[in-house]
This record gives C-alpha cells, sequence and structure tokens, in this order.
C-alpha cells in the first residue's frame, strides 16, 4: 500500500473553493439561457396567436364582400386563453378599386405584438 507524506492527501481548500466558483458560473449561465429560452417560447405564442387574431379579421373582412370604408375599426380576440385587442386602418391606395388594410394586434396590457397588412379589392 503507498502512503502519501502528510499534507498531501486531497485538495487544497483553494481548489475547492475555485472548483465550487467554476461550477457556480456554470449553473449561472445555464439557467440564465433556460430564462431566454423560456421568455423566447412565451413570445412566439402570444405573437402567434395574435397572427390568428389578425387573419381572422382580415379574412372576415374578404368573406363579408362589401367594399370596406376608409376609416379604422377596433377589435377584440380571444386565443390560447388570452384577450388580445387590434385595430384595423382601412386607407385608400392609388386605385380606387382597391383599399389597403392594416391590422395591429396588441395584448391585453397594450403592447403591440403585430402589424399584419393585405389588400382588399371591390367585388
Amino acid at each position: 500500500m503507498r502512503r502519501h507524506p502528510p499534507g498531501q492527501r486531497g485538495f487544497t481548500l483553494v481548489e475547492v473553493l475555485v472548483a465550487l466558483a467554476i461550477v457556480g458560473i456554470t449553473l449561472a449561465a445555464g439557467l440564465k439561457a433556460a430564462s431566454a429560452l423560456t421568455d423566447n417560447a412565451e413570445r412566439l405564442a402570444q405573437v402567434s396567436a395574435a397572427q390568428w387574431c389578425a387573419e381572422n379579421q382580415l379574412v372576415e373582412l374578404r368573406l363579408s364582400r362589401q367594399f370596406p370604408g376608409v376609416g379604422e375599426q377596433d377589435f377584440s380576440c380571444r386565443q390560447l386563453g388570452r384577450d388580445y385587442r387590434g385595430r384595423l386602418q382601412i386607407r385608400p391606395t392609388p386605385n380606387p378599386n382597391f383599399r389597403r388594410v392594416d391590422a395591429q394586434v396588441a395584448n391585453a396590457e397594450g403592447l403591440p405584438l403585430l402589424s399584419l397588412s393585405t389588400i382588399v379589392g371591390r367585388f
């Protein structure tokens, strides 16, 4: 059996503290990355739901088969258990047979999430 001289068994206190510092920094970086991924997933879910709201309003406008008047209209929508507020802005184009329609959607707190545009023609 091999014997170690006194004072040479195991790690020193400095080595243990350095190892703990490295592990702590690594764990902190991992938590920050996981938090960023969670925030991005939440943002993606909100933007997707806002897009569904905007597309629903634009499709409804097309299916009504009526030429929209120039102006603004507010709308609300519920997707994935959340409420969204939106505004349709209808503007003229150089060709009087078409209108530009912008659908802007915000979350319940009023934070803008999405803007979607289309052209609607005279039927």
